[in-house]
């Protein structure tokens, strides 16, 4: 095996995936943006959830509302779900894994916040549990998808935005919602703070 030639490849594939999906992407995330912006400047906050690297990456969105993206400016209110892995932990033990984020969001979330989930298929049942607890609580939702949208996509209402990228690859997947999620942070902060 050709180590560099496999980098090449891997490094082509990661481009061709976010290439492939520009054009069909680009309204989707500032709509995304603005609904996100609109939900902040009513009072609201973001929940997020994920699995593995989708906790990664719900978990990389929240810091970046909290803290800062590239621009100096007053924190945004955004939670992880998945940081906390008492409460994790202790929902899985005592209910079930697939209520794991739909019972924080059940506790955490009001009308008027907004729910972003990461999926890379849309059918992890505690993902598509969190959607429904969302729809519970008259939350919007926002879904960072993958593949086909899975059953998740059959879930979603209407004032929910969906963002689903056609790969087969759970790592392109993961690469193409890692862009848009600073697509999303750039646009929330000019929304904000102008150019």
């Amino acid at each position: 095996m050709n180590l560099i030639e496999h980098i090449n490849n891997t490094y082509s594939q990661s481009v061709q995936v976010q290439m492939d999906s520009l054009s069909a992407m680009a309204q989707p995330i500032a709509t995304c943006a603005e609904l996100i912006v609109s939900r902040l400047l009513e009072g609201g906050k973001i929940l997020t959830c994920g699995n593995g690297g989708c906790a990664g990456n719900a978990q990389h969105f929240s810091s970046i509302m909290l803290n800062r993206f590239e621009r100096e400016r007053p924190g945004l209110p955004a939670i992880a779900l998945t940081a906390d892995s008492s409460t994790l932990t202790g929902i899985a033990n005592d209910y079930d894994f697939d209520e794991v984020f739909a019972k924080q969001v059940r506790t955490l979330g009001h009308p008027g916040d907004l729910l972003l989930v990461f999926t890379t298929s849309g059918n992890s049942e505690n993902i598509n549990a969190a959607i429904q607890a969302a729809h519970e609580r008259k939350m919007l939702v926002i879904a960072l998808n993958g593949r086909d949208g899975g059953r998740l996509s059959s879930l979603l209402l209407e004032g929910d935005e969906e963002i689903c990228i056609p790969s087969d690859s759970s790592a392109r997947i993961l690469e193409a919602h890692l862009l848009i999620i600073h697509c999303l942070c750039d646009l929330i902060d000019k929304q904000l703070l102008g150019n």
